[in-house]
């Protein structure tokens, strides 16, 4: 190596540590809960249907029947996934079920063969694994069907009793050997499918100590695993349902202009040590577009609103598949529909940035919160920790809103950036910082130290100049002696 490439050499490395040097860590120290984990909640057969073969007698036609969706369509949606930039993928169930949606669960331990086979089941896993998404998967505890495998005719009435909907059954979880049973049988499943988190679905009543039982049970067989539930419960889930905060955003961003103070009414400033779950809709509610449409309100701005207050107030967002394409419906089957993959991918694109933005900071995450204004549409909070400050402005109304932010609030010499409209806001005459946001918009700001000219950096950058021209120089020195020698030879 000549000496004029180890000159050059040395200059960048030295200009690359020191860019290295001065770029913060956001997930150090990070606390490993799920509230750093976003959830998009789909059902295998609602999603896409690859392979028709393994559809059986279904008539897609009918909105109750199966619609064919499969492992192999999941496989072939990964990057669907991970543009949007979800933690973690729940499928639903996965069992032999008599319905779609997988709540008459006929077998725990056998697969839903309309779904596909073990090894396709397995080749989406590892798929999805490759892009650090987690696998979820639904464990329904009541109302399952009549013929579940389970049941022993010889103690059926001590094990069983009749649910709401015809042929459904509910267990009595105060037999210990009912217990034993949906343990194990959950261990199995968890267990088979190698799954990262499994929701323990319709327990209604079920005995508290039991669910507790189960959930230890789970974490002792697959220490890593993630148990939560679908419904507000007092057992030990990572993650706490709340549908407060679910009927507060539907009922404060349906449509714009209306009261919002129950949204962060029941927000802590202080992070909890169990995260709870922030969500427009759930597989079993109607959709948020549908109170939004209720208004005569246009969805994708509704659902773009909704959306920004998701990923940047605290909580775990979940999504349920189709809110990108804005779907409707109060029940199902209609709010259940077939994935459509034909429509814009503007909602799509909005979300990739806001997990982006939330999946790249841990004060988005795991920030202590505090609240700065919030009156009839206009919300403005602050995300923060030791390293980072946020600021969050959704104008959910009619107008152009502004807000004045005093110094005692952002600090001296600040700069704020706008992530999403670009703007730079700096300290004006008066000591305040003014943040213009449009109407039905949320716009994120982060808080950043004044910089004036970084004098280190650019006298590395000058260094690195100074020897790519030296070297370019001396190039052409000895070009040019080579071809005089040449010519006196000659």
């Amino acid at each position: 190596m000549t000496y004029f490439k180890k000159m050059a050499m040395t200059a960048s490395a030295f200009v690359c540590a020191f860019t290295l040097a001065t770029t913060s860590n956001a997930k150090a120290d990070e606390k490993e809960t799920m509230q750093n984990d976003s959830i998009y909640d789909v059902l295998v057969d609602r999603f896409f249907d690859k392979n028709p073969q393994n559809n059986g007698d279904a008539n897609s036609k009918d909105p109750n029947d199966f619609a064919g969706g499969d492992f192999e369509g999941i496989s072939t949606k990964v990057q669907y996934f991970k543009e949007m930039d979800f933690t973690f993928l729940s499928l639903g169930p996965l069992m032999e079920a008599e319905d779609f949606r997988g709540k008459k669960v006929l077998q725990y331990n056998k697969i839903q063969q309309r779904f596909g086979t073990k090894k396709e089941y397995d080749k989406m896993y590892e798929e999805l694994h490759k892009q650090d998404i987690s696998v979820m998967a639904d464990f329904p505890i009541n109302g399952v069907s009549n013929k579940n495998a389970l049941i022993d005719a010889q103690s059926r009435n001590a094990w069983v009793s009749d649910a709401k909907e015809q042929g459904t059954i509910n267990w009595k979880t105060n037999n210990p050997e009912v217990q034993e049973a949906l343990i194990d049988a959950a261990i199995q499943y968890a267990t088979e499918y190698k799954l990262d988190g499994i929701r323990l679905t319709n327990i209604q009543d079920a005995n508290i100590a039991f669910i507790n039982d189960m959930i230890f049970d789970l974490k002792k067989a697959i220490p890593t695993i993630k148990v939560i539930s679908d419904e507000p419960s007092k057992a030990s889930f990572d993650l706490i349902q709340d549908r407060t905060m679910m009927d507060a955003l539907q009922q404060g961003l349906k449509k714009n202009d209306v009261k919002s103070e129950q949204i962060t009414a029941s927000i802590s400033p202080k992070m909890q040590s169990t995260p709870r779950s922030i969500m427009l809709d759930t597989l079993n509610s109607a959709r948020f577009t549908y109170y939004a449409a209720g208004e005569n309100m246009f969805p994708p701005t509704r659902v773009k609103v909704a959306l920004g207050a998701v990923f940047t107030l605290p909580g775990t967002p979940i999504m349920t598949y189709g809110t990108e394409i804005t779907m409707n419906g109060k029940q199902s089957p209609e709010s259940l529909q077939a994935m459509d993959f034909r429509t814009k991918d503007d909602i799509i694109k909005y979300i990739g940035q806001l997990q982006s933005l939330r999946n790249g900071s841990e004060a988005l995450r795991n920030g202590d919160f505090k609240l700065i204004e919030n009156k009839d549409g206009f919300i403005v909070f602050e995300r923060f920790n030791k390293n980072e400050r946020w600021f969050v402005v959704m104008n959910n109304t009619m107008k152009t809103k502004s807000i004045d932010l005093p110094e005692s609030i952002v600090g001296k010499n600040k700069e704020i950036f706008g992530m999403f409209e670009k703007d730079i806001v700096r300290e004006n005459d008066e000591s305040k910082y003014r943040l213009v946001v449009d109407r039905e918009i949320v716009e994120v700001y982060q808080v950043k130290d004044k910089k004036g000219v970084n004098i280190a950096y650019l006298a590395a950058l000058g260094l690195v100049y100074v020897l790519f021209i030296a070297f370019i120089v001396a190039v052409l020195r000895r070009g040019k002696k080579k071809r005089q020698q040449l010519v006196q030879k000659k």
